[in-house]
């Protein structure tokens, strides 16, 4: 839809100017967030070193996620020739090594994704490549063809949060995006610095997480509805679940000619209220929790926890729905504060469903890189300052 591309466009020129840094050096033991990035596979750091140079094949550090799925680890020598990446899926760690004319996967060991430090291990033993978690070795990987080479030369390329080949080399697919935290790296025993990506910022990680998406004022994430699960009956419509702690607008629906805005007032967070903004001008405040909110979706109709909030019987809702309209969570898309007062949201989604179904932020066709999608600080927001 010309649509959906317009709103789109304006907003990755706003993000690419407000967030774009210089590439730089940075050290590897520093503290890694991963969550702050466009989505891709290229890695936010990688560095180079020679083999001639190293004395073992071991690089270890402490790791911590709540997302089940990305990129954590990357290596390759003779320039991508040999090659393997370590990441999550299902919340288990697995290994996709190339080498050669042989490709595999392996996946096991404990769930990772659970919000708690963990120490990883990788090194190499010769014809094998084993990951150590907690101490404790979990995965085995073991390669041997007429056509591999016993001594290794040439350099070797280490990556955090992407990779170095195409991602078409893959055994097994999988999503890049990971929401996740390193520290304390020791990459091969050498000091050499990281080069980083241009488009990725380094930001603090959460003292301690929970749960939940987190936005924190600057951003917002789209879908369009074609793309969401659709209408089982006209009788029951689409439902939205959403809970958290936060303040300004939750969510916002838009289509030519329709918008939708739900947002809490600034002023009542006391009595919870909360404002509804139509594009015919009409306000509404209710006194709700926002802590759980179900917007009910029908043909001609809004329902926000049981309350009418929008009649139109000139109007299809669901039909849009199913044509696509702009889904947005945490703002209104190409407004940074739009003349009604609302304001993008801050806090913590713990929940976002839509038909029952969970929706993962990272699925979305546009979501700001200020957004992480699976976690949010375990304390309130006046407690970290």
């Amino acid at each position: 839809m010309d649509y959906l591309r317009k709103v789109v466009v304006l907003l990755l020129v706003h993000q690419y100017f407000g967030w774009l840094t210089l590439a730089g050096k940075i050290s590897g033991a520093e503290v890694i967030n991963f969550a702050n990035r466009q989505p891709s596979w290229a890695p936010i750091m990688h560095m180079c070193a020679n083999l001639s140079d190293i004395t073992s094949i071991r690089s270890f550090f402490e790791f911590r996620t709540l997302d089940p799925e990305g990129t954590i680890f990357y290596g390759d020598t003779k320039e991508g020739q040999d090659w393997f990446v370590l990441l999550l899926r299902d919340g288990t760690p697995e290994m996709q090594i190339g080498k050669a004319n042989i490709l595999v996967s392996v996946k096991g060991g404990p769930k990772l994704n659970d919000g708690a430090w963990h120490k990883l291990e990788l090194r190499s033993e010769g014809k094998y490549v084993v990951l150590e978690v907690n101490n404790k070795v979990e995965l085995v990987v073991g390669l041997e063809s007429e056509q591999t080479e016993d001594k290794l030369t040439g350099t070797i390329r280490l990556a955090l949060g992407g990779m170095l080949v195409n991602e078409k080399r893959l055994l097994q697919p999988f999503k890049p995006e990971m929401d996740a935290c390193i520290r304390g790296g020791n990459w091969l025993n050498i000091s050499t610095l990281w080069d980083t990506d241009a488009s990725w910022v380094l930001r603090p990680c959460f003292p301690e997480i929970k749960r939940g998406s987190y936005f924190p004022g600057t951003g917002l994430a789209i879908f369009n509805t074609s793309d969401l699960p659709g209408v089982e009956t006209e009788e029951k419509g689409i439902t939205v679940e959403v809970s958290g702690s936060y303040h300004g607008t939750i969510l916002s629906l838009q289509s030519p000619g329709f918008e939708y805005i739900l947002s809490e007032i600034e002023g009542y967070k006391e009595n919870k209220d909360l404002t509804m903004e139509l594009k015919e001008g009409s306000d509404s405040a209710l006194p709700l929790e926002t802590s759980k909110l179900t917007l009910t979706i029908l043909k001609h109709s809004l329902m926000l926890n049981g309350y009418t909030v929008l009649q139109d019987e000139s109007f299809d809702i669901l039909s849009r729905w199913r044509e696509g309209m702009l889904l947005a969570f945490g703002g209104v898309p190409g407004e940074i504060k739009d003349s009604k007062g609302t304001h993008p949201l801050q806090g913590c989604l713990e929940k976002i469903s839509i038909q029952g179904e969970y929706i993962d932020l990272d699925q979305a066709f546009f979501k700001h890189i200020s957004i992480s999608s699976h976690s949010c600080p375990a304390k309130a927001l006046n407690e970290l300052t």
